[in-house]
């Protein structure tokens, strides 16, 4: 008996598809170039198509297409780098609080830190921190579904295909978030890691268990 082709995955961002060799046709990837960040907003350079969300963001479809390759993808660089920085003088380094309300970060509740802002989140001070081990996506809401039917998870760093008939509460391996971008790092607030590059973002493990969930709430 002949012995199948190892399957590859395909490294284009947006794609993520496996493939064979053997089976590699002109079309069959989809895909990004590389992602833009600037002050909240996401943005692809390829279609400038852009998004607030993060999960939104991975979502929008590629816009080019091609062959699969196992070559991980060359990011643009920003062309705008500031040259000779001025060093902020220690003094200032305490802003008033009339400056914080006019910083565009601060306004939108991502992390700055300029000014020592923290992400909004519900009901932060409602209980004690848990580790990110220790937390669980809720079981997913009840719905009339195919237990059979694939469905694919949007909890965030999951993207499995799966079935409910064999979901559970520590089924799925996902980030419970917030995803914070800021400057040029790029890192998940509940693992607490963060990294420059786009490639190395998206394959920071996730830190949390619970149940697959194909129609989060958020």
């Amino acid at each position: 008996m002949a012995e199948q082709p190892a399957k590859l995955r395909c490294q284009r961002i947006g794609c993520n598809a496996t493939f064979t060799d053997d089976d590699n046709p002109e079309g069959s990837c989809t895909y990004h170039d590389s992602p833009i960040f600037h002050d909240g907003m996401k943005e692809w350079s390829c279609c400038k198509k852009r998004s607030h969300d993060f999960s939104l963001f991975l979502e929008i479809p590629g816009c080019k297409t091609g062959k699969h390759t196992t070559e991980k993808p060359v990011l643009a660089k920003p062309a705008a780098a500031r040259r000779n920085p001025t060093p902020i003088p220690t003094s200032t380094i305490a802003t008033s609080k009339t400056d914080k309300e006019s910083c565009p970060r601060c306004r939108q509740g991502f992390f700055c830190s300029d000014h020592g802002s923290q992400p909004k989140e519900l009901n932060s001070k409602a209980a004690p921190a848990e580790s990110s081990a220790d937390i669980q996506a809720p079981a997913p809401p009840k719905k009339k579904i195919d237990i059979n039917e694939p469905q694919t998870c949007k909890n965030k760093g999951c993207g499995k295909v799966f079935k409910e008939k064999d979901n559970h509460e520590t089924a799925c391996i996902y980030h419970p978030g917030p995803a914070i971008f800021h400057d040029r790092m790029r890192g998940w607030k509940c693992c607490d890691i963060h990294v420059k590059e786009f490639d190395e973002f998206m394959t920071i493990p996730p830190c949390a268990k619970g149940w697959h969930n194909a129609d989060p709430v958020s």
